[in-house]
């Protein structure tokens, strides 16, 4: 039996959106809640290690985004971006009868901490920002293009695994063959007895329209109102996306932040790494 229970609901223009609930002894406040926000591509898979880690002590809400692992795909791509993301996460945490959270973001997800940072400042309780910062390099940018809505359905699990092997050696050159494994039936998951992604390929579609000139041309101002609040940040030492010197910039604006660099991971480090999750165990502890 799962030991988290599998909840959904209804986002502002009608779609079924799921997340998984790690509920401890008790709901809403009367326990700190951590809120789990995954990458472009992911799923709330994505964040079992760090479920198990954490539950028990702590309610774990572990989000997935629209058009992706139990959520429903939307029938029009241009609502696969951040700020529609970002109103449906409010619309989860009023589901889940929780007023503020700990934050634990991936990529996107950290992408998003930042922003709901900004609009609410002191929203979270403490955040944890996985492989992102306000500067976004644009190799890292240009390889996730390349490969975001591309994988066909696989004929079976090895080959699946051979697939993701093919395109992530760089980014985890140490991994074992369990490893490969047990990342790769994160991003697939099998219908009909084939592997397939677990996501809509359509959510490409913006990203991929999308220029550098359309990104956010300065992030720091998110990343400032976080100011205040504990922060870790972490990061793959093979990261094409967030850089070192970026990294350092982000400890010297956040006194105190709490920064991680796992080597030879790249684009990002899968939360599993013991040094991860002890940097977020320390900043929750801080935050509570």
């Amino acid at each position: 039996m799962a030991d988290y229970k599998d909840r959904y609901y209804t986002s502002s223009d009608g779609l079924r959106l799921h997340y998984r609930d790690y509920d401890a002894a008790g709901t809403g406040d009367c326990v700190e809640t951590v809120l789990c926000m995954p990458g472009l591509t992911r799923n709330a898979r994505d964040f079992t290690e760090v479920a198990d880690h954490l539950k028990g002590r702590y309610r774990v809400l572990v989000a997935e985004q629209r058009g992706r692992g139990l959520s429903a795909w939307d029938p029009n791509p241009a609502n696969y971006h951040p700020g529609t993301y970002i109103g449906d996460m409010f619309t989860l945490l009023a589901d889940a009868g929780v007023a503020r959270v700990h934050a634990v973001g991936t990529s996107l997800g950290g992408l998003m901490t930042m922003i709901i940072s900004s609009m609410k400042p002191g929203f979270f309780k403490s955040a944890t920002l996985n492989d992102i910062g306000p500067v976004i390099d644009q190799v890292g940018i240009e390889r996730i293009k390349g490969y975001v809505g591309k994988i066909t359905p696989a004929r079976d699990w090895a080959e699946a695994i051979q697939r993701v092997k093919a395109m992530a050696v760089d980014v985890y050159p140490d991994f074992t063959d369990a490893e490969w494994d047990s990342f790769t039936r994160k991003i697939f998951v099998e219908k009909d007895g084939q592997p397939i992604l677990d996501y809509d390929p359509n959510i490409a579609l913006p990203f991929k329209n999308a220029t550098s000139d359309a990104a956010p041309s300065d992030i720091w101002p998110a990343f400032e109102s976080l100011k205040g609040t504990p922060l870790a940040v972490l990061r793959g030492g093979l990261s094409d996306l967030l850089s070192a010197e970026t990294m350092e910039e982000m400890g010297r604006r956040h006194e105190g932040m709490v920064a991680v660099t796992i080597p030879n991971v790249g684009h990002t480090p899968i939360l599993n790494e013991p040094e991860c999750l002890a940097a977020i165990d320390a900043v929750i502890a801080k935050g509570r």
